[in-house]
């Protein structure tokens, strides 16, 4: 046992002894630090704020003397209430032709409110009235209707000229009927009746028929100065 427990004790390795520590360093003040070499010190530079106030002046000549930028602004602002004028211009150019040219008014292709209505063989030669559609072109300040029905007329021969009667009742606008079997006018809606030259015969309406003007062009054409007139008036008045 003894000789075992030597063999241990032989093979541990010596441990080397610290020296002791000195207690009076860790009661020692700080240590100066070394101060760094001072070096030549390089101008630092200018702020931000300078540095801008020295572009702005750069700057500040050429737009004080009225230069290209100035220029071009000038055209835009030119150019952009140019323009605003012109699209203000056009609607209210539109509104005063359709005060001018409503859409009541219609006009002949001769340009004089005559329109051609048919010729003068499809009127009876007896004397009988025959109704005819007024087909003219319609127009207002943004359309155009072309050949559409405008209204009627009763168109006659009397000792070889044309006489043509408004087809409204002059009372409250309804449509006059001819009555063959009793050889009038006759409005169904109130019971106003007329000779066959527009002439009252009975009823309420205030006047006779209204004429129309007529013109024979190029020998056979009939043409009518077709135009609309108000009701309820003694004599005739013209709608605008």
């Amino acid at each position: 046992m003894d000789n075992s427990n030597e063999e241990t004790q032989s093979e541990i390795p010596a441990v080397s002894e610290q020296p002791a520590v000195d207690e009076s360093l860790g009661q020692a003040g700080p240590q100066p630090v070394p101060e760094a070499p001072v070096e030549a010190s390089t101008p630092d530079p200018a702020p931000a704020a300078c540095r801008i106030s020295e572009v702005e002046a750069s700057i500040e000549p050429e737009t004080a003397t009225g230069g290209p930028v100035e220029e071009r602004r000038g055209f835009i602002k030119f150019l952009s209430v140019f323009i605003g004028g012109i699209i203000s211009v056009i609607p209210f150019g539109a509104g005063i032709w359709a005060y001018l040219n409503p859409l009541t008014r219609e006009k002949g292709s001769s340009g004089d409110g005559f329109i051609k209505v048919t010729t003068l063989d499809a009127i009876p030669a007896n004397g009988i009235p025959a109704k005819f559609s007024v087909i003219a072109d319609k127009k207002d300040a943004w359309n155009k209707f072309k050949n559409i029905s405008i209204g009627a007329v009763y168109l006659r021969r009397v000792d070889g000229k044309v006489k043509a009667l408004h087809t409204v009742c002059p009372h409250l606008g309804c449509f006059i009927d001819y009555r063959a079997g009793e050889n009038d006018f006759y409005c169904p809606c109130h019971n106003s009746n007329f000779k066959l030259d527009g002439a009252i015969l009975s009823g309420v309406s205030p006047r006779a028929m209204d004429p129309l003007e007529i013109e024979l062009r190029n020998t056979l054409e009939v043409w009518v100065k077709f135009q609309n007139f108000q009701p309820g008036h003694a004599h005739p008045v013209p709608l605008s």
